[in-house]
C-alpha cells in the first residue's frame, strides 16, 4: 500500500461538482477579482473565527507583509519572530525593511518561547509575531502580558491553524492582527494561492482593505500607498464552499492524530507531538522527532509512506539571514527539532487501512 503525505486530489474530488457550479457563476458575472464570492467567504471566515473583520488577500506571505505595514513597522524597527517556523513569517519584517529578531521555541509545544521573548526586546522592538505552528496555538497569555508591558503590537501567523483555539478562543482575533494562508496544502486550501487578514480593530482593517486594493478607498481615489494583494473570485468561490466542510475536516484530522498518539506511544527514540492543555490542536502537521530522522524517512519512503520535513533549517541559520550574525547553538531547541523532525501523513480523507499502514511501517522501523 502507498499512503501519500497529503491527498489533495481526494479532497478536490469530494467538492468538485459544487466548485464547478460556483465557478460557472463567477464566469457569468465576470467577478474575477474580489467580488461577491470573496465577500461571502470573508463574512463566513470571520464568523467562524469570532472576529469582526476578514479581508481576502493574494497569499499568506502577502498577509504577513500587510500585518507589519498595518502596525506601522518599518526601517529601523525590529519584529520578534520564532526561529522555528516557515520563513514567510520573517518576511513580515524584511518586506517592510525592518529586522527579524529570532528567539527559540518551547521543547513541548514547538511554538515561540514566551520566556525567551523578554530578553530579545530592545528599544527598537515594534511588535511580536507568534506562529500557531503545525496547528497548535502558542501560549498567548504571557505573550499578551509582554506586549502590554512594553507597548508592542502582536501579529498572529495563523497559516497552519484554521479553527484552532486557545483557551476556547479562536485564533485570528487574539492579537492585534492576524494572517492566514490558503495555500493548497493548508487545512483550508484554495485551488491556487490565497490568504486573509483578520482583525477586531476597525482602523487596521480599513488600512488593510485599502492597501490590498491599490491604496483605494474608492476607485481611483488613493488615500495611502498600496499594492495589488487582492484575492481572486475563483479562489473565493472554492474557499466559500470549503467553509461548509472545514469543521468536519478538522475533526477528521484530530482523529488521525489521536490514532497515531495511541498506536505509536511508548516507542523508544520516537517523540510524539504534545497537545498543550490550553490548546485545541488542528493538526495541520503531525510532527514526530527521532535522532534517526533521515534513516526513518528513507525507510518510510521505501515502504510507501509519504513524509516531510518541517523545518530542517531554523530561520536563524538560513543563508539569507547570515548577515544578522546568528550562530549555530544559539537556539538549541529549534536546532534539535530541525535535526530530528519528521512529519507523518495526515489528511481528512485518510482511511483506517492507510492509518494502520503508517503505524505498522513506523513500528516496523523501530522494531516495535
Amino acid at each position: 500500500m502507498n499512503v501519500p503525505f497529503l491527498d489533495l486530489k481526494a479532497n478536490a474530488n469530494s467538492i468538485k461538482d459544487e466548485v464547478m457550479a460556483s465557478w460557472q457563476e463567477v464566469l457569468e458575472n465576470t467577478a474575477y477579482v474580489l467580488g461577491p464570492k470573496v465577500a461571502a467567504f470573508e463574512k463566513a471566515f470571520a464568523e467562524a473565527h469570532d472576529v469582526k473583520h476578514c479581508y481576502g488577500v493574494s497569499t499568506g506571505t502577502d498577509g504577513n507583509h500587510l500585518a507589519s505595514l498595518a502596525l506601522n513597522i518599518g526601517p529601523g524597527d525590529e519584529l520578534v519572530v520564532p526561529a522555528n517556523t516557515f520563513i514567510a513569517t520573517a518576511w513580515g519584517a524584511t518586506l517592510v525593511n525592518a529586522t527579524p529578531v529570532f528567539v527559540d521555541c518551547e521543547p513541548d509545544s514547538y511554538n515561540i518561547d514566551p520566556a525567551a521573548i523578554e530578553a530579545a526586546i530592545t528599544p527598537r522592538t515594534k511588535a511580536i509575531a507568534v506562529v500557531h505552528l503545525y496547528g497548535q496555538p502558542a501560549n498567548m497569555d504571557p505573550i499578551l502580558a509582554i506586549c502590554k508591558k512594553h507597548g508592542l503590537g502582536l501579529i498572529e501567523d495563523c497559516a497552519q491553524s484554521h479553527l484552532a483555539e486557545y483557551k476556547g478562543k479562536k485564533v485570528g482575533g487574539i492579537g492585534d492582527i492576524a494572517s492566514f494562508s490558503f495555500y493548497p496544502g493548508k487545512n483550508l486550501g484554495a485551488w491556487g494561492e490565497g490568504g486573509a487578514i483578520t482583525t477586531n480593530n476597525e482602523e487596521l482593517g480599513r488600512f488593510v482593505d485599502m492597501f490590498r486594493n491599490q491604496g483605494q478607498e474608492k476607485k481611483y481615489y488613493h488615500k495611502v500607498y498600496g499594492h495589488n494583494y487582492r484575492l481572486e473570485g475563483l479562489m473565493g468561490a472554492v474557499l466559500l464552499i470549503k467553509m461548509k466542510y472545514i469543521a468536519g475536516w478538522t475533526e477528521a484530522r484530530r482523529k488521525v492524530a489521536a490514532y497515531y498518539d495511541a498506536q505509536l506511544s511508548g516507542i523508544e527514540e520516537l517523540t510524539l507531538p504534545t497537545p498543550m492543555p490550553y490548546a485545541k490542536h488542528v493538526y495541520h502537521l503531525y510532527v514526530v522527532q527521532t535522532p534517526k530522522r533521515d534513516a526513518m524517512s528513507a525507510y518510510l519512503t521505501e515502504h510507501g509512506v509519504g513524509n516531510g520535513l518541517h523545518y530542517p533549517i531554523p530561520n536563524h541559520l538560513q543563508e539569507c539571514f547570515a548577515h544578522l550574525g546568528y550562530k549555530k547553538g544559539q537556539f538549541p531547541v529549534s536546532e534539535q527539532l530541525g535535526a530530528n523532525c519528521l512529519s507523518l501523513p495526515i489528511f481528512p480523507e485518510m482511511t483506517e487501512a492507510q492509518m494502520a499502514h503508517v503505524v505498522k511501517t513506523v513500528r516496523g522501523y523501530f522494531g516495535a
